[in-house]
């Protein structure tokens, strides 16, 4: 996927860039794996804003994903490749042998027309879903189940990917996009490859209606605000604010929020974040 700079005919546009879009098929999507998304602007169901700066962004549909991967040993055509509004990555509708029609995470380098297969007898190669206890050693895989069954939770936007580094016993060893080292049940499911898009880091939003579209409002400084509404509000001028913090007075830059002693410690090798020594 690569990048285009728009022709600076507006201010809005001078810095903007947008995916060149070479790679989407034409067309319209999948009726029958649309649906309504209802707008909520960061609030719950009494209506009380629990989190900042949402609201106001585009109206879309979502499509249903198969994040579990779960019909095996029925070969599936790649129909086409689509963009979805609702997540960074590309998405592939599979038309499988028995006629039935689902949407995936497009790996990079997925083509249309190319075969893909579900389930421990499928090949390690791209697009295809395994268990990773099937998978060879040093693969780059995507769409990563933490549970069996329960359906993809790791490495699902625009050009992540996990290494497959270790296998011992019932478990493999992975190497996640945040650097952290973590055992992972050998029979859950991952996907083969690279999810599609990775140049989206790179692209500008070129002015701040842009954000907007996407359903992020202005931010406004702890420090501008009066101390009834920050933490970090009040003082004579420009004061500093104190200790940075969030509006509920939780410690920002450093502060772990981690619980202690949790479950899937026994599960990480490395954290995240930790040199290599």
């Amino acid at each position: 996927m690569a990048i285009r700079k728009l022709n600076p005919v507006t201010p809005g546009q001078r810095q903007r860039s947008v995916s060149a879009f070479d790679q989407i098929t034409p067309g319209k999507p999948e009726k029958r794996l649309l649906r309504s998304v209802k707008r909520h602007g960061g609030r719950n169901s009494t209506g009380r804003i629990m989190v900042r700066h949402q609201g106001g962004r585009h109206k879309r549909r979502y499509r249903v994903i198969d994040f579990r991967r779960n019909k095996d040993g029925v070969p599936a055509r790649v129909a086409s490749i689509q963009y979805d509004p609702n997540r960074s990555a590309r998405i592939a509708l599979l038309v499988y042998a028995d006629g039935d029609k689902r949407y995936v995470i497009a790996p990079d380098k997925l083509v249309v027309d190319q075969t893909v297969q579900n389930g421990p007898d499928a090949p390690p190669e791209v697009g295809n879903c395994l268990p990773m206890g099937h998978i060879p050693l040093g693969t780059y895989v995507h769409a990563i189940e933490m549970k069996p069954g329960k359906g993809a939770q790791i490495a699902r936007s625009a050009g992540t990917f996990a290494q497959l580094t270790a296998r011992e016993g019932k478990y493999v060893t992975l190497k996640l996009p945040s650097g952290e080292v973590r055992r992972i049940l050998a029979e859950c499911r991952a996907t083969v490859g690279t999810t599609s898009n990775p140049e989206h880091m790179n692209i500008d939003l070129g002015k701040a209606g842009r954000r907007r579209w996407l359903g992020v409002r202005p931010k406004v400084r702890g420090v501008a605000m009066n101390p009834v509404d920050h933490p970090m509000g009040g003082g004579e001028g420009k004061a500093s604010g104190g200790h940075p913090r969030s509006p509920s007075g939780v410690p920002a830059k450093g502060f772990k929020t981690r619980k202690r002693n949790a479950d899937s410690d026994k599960y990480i090798v490395r954290r995240r974040g930790t040199k290599r020594r």
